[in-house]
């Protein structure tokens, strides 16, 4: 009979503790709340100091693109010119000028 009370007792205990320690977290919580709000503060600053760190990267990435991108329209509005100038070389060689009026008509140039 000795040892069925113990064990009915130890079954009551086992069901509490889970409910106690949650109690006892919660306790806990209120005595330190101030560490606890400083925590959620400092984590919140991190976490948008690496936001801004990726952001910082991204418009150096961006920077260089645009500056490929200027490159290139560099050299395609370099190439166009050159083919232009081309063009108006062989009209220059055409005796009767309908090719060189046809090329100032399509460039909307006046020379």
């Amino acid at each position: 009979m000795g040892s069925p009370s113990p064990s009915s007792s130890s079954s009551s205990i086992g069901a509490e503790t889970p409910k106690k320690t949650t109690v006892s977290l919660f306790r806990n919580a209120m005595k330190r709340k101030h560490s606890f709000i400083q925590f959620f503060a400092m984590s919140g600053i991190l976490f948008l100091s690496v936001r801004s760190l990726g952001q910082k990267y991204r418009i150096y990435d961006l920077q260089e693109d645009m500056a490929a991108l200027q490159d290139e329209q560099r050299s395609l509005t370099d190439r166009i010119n050159h083919i232009k100038s081309s063009l108006r070389h062989e009209a220059s060689l055409d005796s009767s000028g309908i090719f060189a009026s046809r090329l100032r008509r399509l460039f909307g140039d006046d020379q």
